[in-house]
């Protein structure tokens, strides 16, 4: 019944690319256009921070920023490379109200992150201060997060994690001041048991590494025994 429901609806309601509107085949897919213009990331790749290296390389390799200080997280993953045209999904997505995009956008994070997702234990979003999160009147990353738990059956833990502290906006940040301006700004809740377990952190965009390397210290004090981050879009060093 659900598989005729749809069909009937795309009939009367004719699918349209969620970035430009143009018709497409599919719900929750991008127009041919759409999709030749992302900056789909793939490898060769670091190895941990997941950023695309600007050459061809052989067997796995780390880039110097995560040589000369390695994060505490394991693994991240991410989509697409954050630039003008990521930004015509994250920006509505994050700041319009555009909930539209979390099935595309899960959809996508599904492929590109599937070997993260299978073997996560649990799943945590990045979370918001309660200030933020009242102001901005949901959290982007607990809405991908929730649909990757449901689609591959992980367990979910919306408030696994607690922004303890409100910190200013990070964009105009340095690096170290970005690591500063977190620095203890989290906890684990404790109703959740994360000792032996790997956890998954979703965020949106992958800038420094400084939020989520803050919540990567506090689950493995918690006794985690892996993090690793999936990320819809990361930032690349120019």
């Amino acid at each position: 019944m659900k598989r005729i429901t749809k069909k009937m609806l795309d009939l009367l309601i004719p699918p349209v690319c969620p970035v430009c509107s143009t018709p497409v085949f599919e719900p929750d897919t991008l127009c041919p256009n759409c999709f030749a213009a992302m900056h789909f990331i793939t490898d060769p790749c670091c190895q941990i921070c997941g950023r695309p290296f600007p050459f061809d390389t052989l067997g796995d390799l780390v880039c110097p920023k995560c040589l000369a200080n390695p994060p505490l997280f394991h693994k991240a993953i991410s989509v697409l490379v954050y630039d003008d045209m990521s930004k015509r999904i994250l920006l509505p997505f994050k700041h319009g109200d555009r909930l539209d995009f979390v099935p595309l956008m899960a959809k996508m994070m599904a492929i590109r992150g599937k070997s993260v997702i299978e073997n996560a234990d649990i799943i945590i979003p990045i979370p918001l201060h309660r200030f933020r999160l009242f102001k901005r009147k949901y959290n982007q990353s607990a809405l991908l997060a929730s649909t990757l738990s449901k689609n591959f059956h992980k367990p979910y833990a919306p408030d696994g994690l607690k922004r303890i502290r409100s910190t200013p906006r990070q964009g105009k940040l340095s690096p170290e001041q970005r690591r500063q301006n977190v620095a203890h700004a989290f906890c684990v809740n404790k109703h959740y048991d994360f000792m032996s377990k790997s956890v998954l952190l979703i965020d949106d965009v992958l800038t420094t590494g400084a939020t989520v390397n803050e919540c990567a210290k506090v689950l493995l004090k918690a006794g985690a025994k892996q993090i690793d981050i999936l990320t819809f879009a990361t930032t690349v060093p120019k």
